[in-house]
């Protein structure tokens, strides 16, 4: 007995610092099967078309990809793409046509990611704040600090309906807390004017916190000696106990973060909370014994309110993948007329 070949489809999430690609299985069951992954840093490429055909080139000895969904790190609006924190832009149709598609879908990465939320395996998340309920529980808010910041919410129709509505939350303004938030935030406005939450909670953020809290004048320019330490090396000290200064600031970030996250649960009116992507499932076990649950819970007359919300923290290691692949599937299909 002859087994046919699974189709398989392209799927991207390309944000400001990497470009993840992989190739999914769309009817191998209840989720889609991701294959041959790669993650690729941006800078290597002139752009998100040349980045697909190098991919494209190293699964050659697939079948032909006739599908693929693309996730993309800013809006989508139109046809033509410019990513928010990489100088790329594409045309969707030309896109298309370039990569001989019969069909492709552009989505916002953020927005992948949060599709992917309902369709996780408990085993592929940490529970931060329990709640009363296991599961996602409907509203959900996604966020996620990683290039930018990423705010979805997800909202449930039917048993298995789910609705991703993609924001741009991570773009609010920062209400700082206590005097050093308030001294971050003064330093912050000396340097950008305007301070968003993305300012902060970001991968370049957790740079700037750190280079408030030590001190450094906030100068609205930068020589290269004044660049940001990245965000692993602030991480890796702060693990390892190295340097106060990188602990005082992972610390801090873990602290915004948690009360931006109550912020969204009040906003959106969500019964879960996710934090996916981006810099956090570096640092789980940190995050978990820092103040983020006591500053997700202090919203004075709401606290009991947020105490009832599930928060938790996704490992699944390509959320964005997963959650461009179930955005393809999910697309309805053309019926086929036959005579």
């Amino acid at each position: 007995m002859s087994t046919s070949t699974p189709e398989l489809v392209l799927v991207a999430d390309i944000g400001g610092t990497n470009a993840r690609f992989a190739l999914a299985d769309l009817d191998c069951g209840k989720r889609p099967e991701l294959h041959d992954e790669q993650k690729f840093s941006a800078d290597r490429f002139a752009s998100l078309q040349q980045a697909a055909r190098h991919y494209l080139s190293s699964v050659a000895g697939r079948a032909r990809i006739s599908r693929a969904a693309i996730a993309v790190a800013c809006p989508v609006t139109g046809d033509e793409i410019r990513l928010t924190n990489r100088a790329w832009s594409f045309s969707r149709r030309e896109l298309q046509a370039e990569l001989a598609l019969d069909e492709l879908v552009v989505l916002n990465d953020f927005g992948a990611a949060a599709r992917s939320i309902p369709a996780l395996n408990e085993d592929e998340k940490v529970v931060l704040h329990h709640g009363p309920h296991g599961g996602p529980v409907a509203p959900i808010s996604v966020i996620g600090p990683g290039t930018g910041m990423g705010v979805a919410l997800i909202t449930q129709f039917e048993s298995e309906n789910w609705h991703v509505i993609e924001t741009e939350g991570g773009h609010v303004s920062y209400a700082p807390q206590g005097s050093e938030e308030r001294m971050i935030h003064e330093w912050l406005s000396a340097r950008h004017g305007r301070v968003s939450v993305e300012r902060v909670l970001s991968g370049n953020g957790l740079g700037r916190l750190h280079a408030a809290l030590s001190g450094r004048p906030a100068s609205k320019t930068e020589t290269p000696k004044e660049s940001l330490l990245s965000p692993a090396v602030i991480v890796e000290r702060a693990l390892a106990g190295e340097d106060v200064t990188s602990r005082r600031a992972l610390a801090r970030f873990c602290s915004i973060l948690g009360s931006f996250a109550g912020d969204c649960a009040l906003i959106h009116g969500a019964r879960t909370v996710a934090i996916a992507g981006g810099v956090a499932p570096r640092f789980g076990s940190f995050l978990n014994s820092s103040a983020f649950v006591e500053r997700f819970l202090d919203k004075g007359r709401f606290a009991a309110w947020l105490e009832a919300v599930r928060v938790v923290l996704v490992t699944h290691p390509e959320p964005g993948l997963l959650g461009a692949a179930l955005t393809l599937r999910d697309v309805p299909q053309p019926a086929v007329v036959t005579a």
